[in-house]
């Protein structure tokens, strides 16, 4: 059946006639309508990754072997249980057996090592993999994973519940280029959801899985996902009952606080435990003046962080204090240099770095890419502009849409600052660390080193950190890692984001995953 408008508004009819509450158990049928506070995805299923539209539209449908819960613990998937030997050099996991593809065909541990070393291996996790020496099918629906050197468990269990972590169907993806594959934009999973139809620009309609190896899952009978260009249209049709959730910030922060206090809507920061968001400036160390530490240090002292999270993001962040997220329970640590906001100490800290206010009162000139796929981006863009250029630096600001800011950024390296966004897990490997490793550096490579910063000394750490199986040990590593970093300042945060997602009352099931925009939502539904 087509989508129309009034389609769309039945779905929410009971919200938006009376207000009255769905009840707390989900119930079988109907259609949920989710969006989420982004632009739509460049593919439903882009293969290296593609930033959180991409995550948010083929995790319906493509599955991992295990999720993460928002207490980081780990649990079963598409595996029912997984062990490591003694040296932490091997990990098997045992499959869950009885599961299909949502073409019928079997799931089996061949999709399994296919993907450990023909997916994840040389696409999604290269970096946190290069010390893979295989993946072989073994007895009782099993897989082994096979590392040269120590691998830790809660590494390699993130790794398997992360972005990057979702298992292939050899039978579709054995031939060709998966980058390219024509299933990325109708894709064959196990999941809950199965792909129906997408109209760009609109929306992407899912099926309900009948034989989805979790009985009684998922209770729509259809999930709609809709992309809007403004929060304000998000926040319109919420309110008109045509879409009971959103994640990720799908409002404006004052339209958030104004939609929960109607009592219609709750709104939450539980679900993003493993998908901890900062918004980062990097800069650009190929740059004879940024490639000097004492002036990217002299710079972050002319920055008032507090008044970016009070002022553009309306209180709905804080200042950062390392580039671990305060919010990560495991790996966090303030026991690292800090930056107050001073901007004399700024210009004294420039003039002894041989960089005196010249005729006109500037002291070199920089470009400062703000990166568009989110308004506060641009927002921070123009404060960023007014505070270096009172502190002497001549700054020339852009804000380009997603696909050009993606090009300038990472592939181009046409910036000397950048404002850009990191999702992190909790775990720091990869995804935190390579943003200053030496292999991260990889041209065109999105959300990885694009600053050019290498430095044996903490390459050594981040290697550490990816070898040492002590918890304790590799603890202390991370923070070390945080503290040459908050040293270097060539990747810092500015601000730790708040994630929130608001939903009409009566929805649940969105607060049971670590990573609520990256889960399967087969437990989400609406009561009667």
């Amino acid at each position: 059946m087509p989508i129309t408008r009034r389609g769309l508004a039945a779905a929410g009819a009971l919200l938006a006639t009376g207000g009255r509450a769905w009840g707390a158990e989900p119930q079988h049928g109907g259609t949920l309508v989710g969006t989420w506070g982004g632009f739509e995805p460049q593919a439903l299923f882009v293969p290296a990754g593609g930033g959180s539209s991409p995550e948010l539209s083929s995790t319906k449908i493509i599955e991992r072997l295990v999720n993460i819960a928002p207490d980081l613990t780990f649990r079963p998937a598409l595996a029912t249980a997984w062990s490591h030997s003694e040296d932490f050099r091997t990990h098997t996991v045992t499959l869950r057996q009885g599961v299909t593809w949502h073409d019928g065909k079997p799931f089996t541990a061949e999709d399994v090592v296919f993907s450990v070393m023909q997916y994840w291996r040389p696409i999604t996790s290269p970096v946190a993999l290069k010390r893979l020496v295989g993946a072989e099918a073994g007895p009782d629906n099993t897989v082994a994973v096979r590392f040269s050197e120590p691998t830790p468990e809660f590494l390699f269990l993130s790794l398997l519940a992360g972005q990057g972590g979702g298992v292939l169907p050899k039978h579709v993806y054995g031939t060709g280029e998966i980058l390219t594959n024509p299933a990325n934009n109708a894709p064959v999973g196990t999941g809950p959801w199965r792909f129906k139809t997408w109209a760009r620009g609109s929306y992407i309609e899912y099926e309900r899985n009948a034989a989805y190896w979790d009985a009684g899952h998922p209770f729509p009978d259809r999930l709609i996902l809709r992309y809007f260009r403004d929060s304000g249209a998000r926040a319109a049709a919420m309110e008109a009952g045509e879409v009971q959730i959103g994640v990720f910030n799908p409002l404006a922060a004052p339209d958030i606080k104004r939609l929960t206090r109607t009592g219609k809507f709750v709104s939450t920061t539980r679900g993003y435990e493993n998908s901890l968001w900062q918004m980062t400036l990097e800069m650009n160390t190929r740059s004879p003046v940024f490639g000097r530490r004492e002036v990217r240090q002299a710079l972050w002292h002319a920055i008032d962080r507090s008044f970016i999270a009070d002022t553009i993001f309306y209180g709905f962040a804080k200042p950062s204090r390392s580039l671990v997220n305060q919010n990560n329970t495991l790996f966090f640590t303030d026991d690292v240099p800090q930056y107050a906001f001073d901007p004399k100490k700024a210009e004294a800290m420039l003039d002894a770095a041989g960089l005196p206010r010249k005729a006109g009162g500037k002291r070199f000139t920089a470009s400062l890419v703000a990166a568009g796929w989110f308004t506060e981006n641009g927002k921070a863009g123009q404060y960023l502009k007014q505070v270096l250029e009172d502190v002497g630096v001549d700054v020339t600001l852009t804000v380009p849409d997603r696909p050009t800011s993606l090009k300038r950024i990472y592939t181009d390296y046409d910036y000397d600052l950048a404002i850009s966004n990191n999702s992190n897990p909790a775990e720091p490997t990869p995804y935190t660390t390579q943003y200053l490793a030496t292999d991260g550096i990889v041209k065109g490579g999105a959300f990885r080193n694009a600053n050019g910063f290498s430095d044996p000394a903490m390459d050594r750490v981040i290697d550490a950190i990816a070898t040492e199986p002590d918890v304790a040990k590799r603890t202390a590593l991370v923070h070390q890692f945080q503290r040459m970093a908050m040293t270097e300042m060539a990747y810092a945060p500015l601000v730790d984001m708040d994630s929130v997602t608001v939903a009409a009352v009566g929805v649940t099931g969105y607060e049971t995953a670590g990573n609520v925009l990256g889960d399967a939502w087969g437990g989400v539904g609406r009561g009667g």
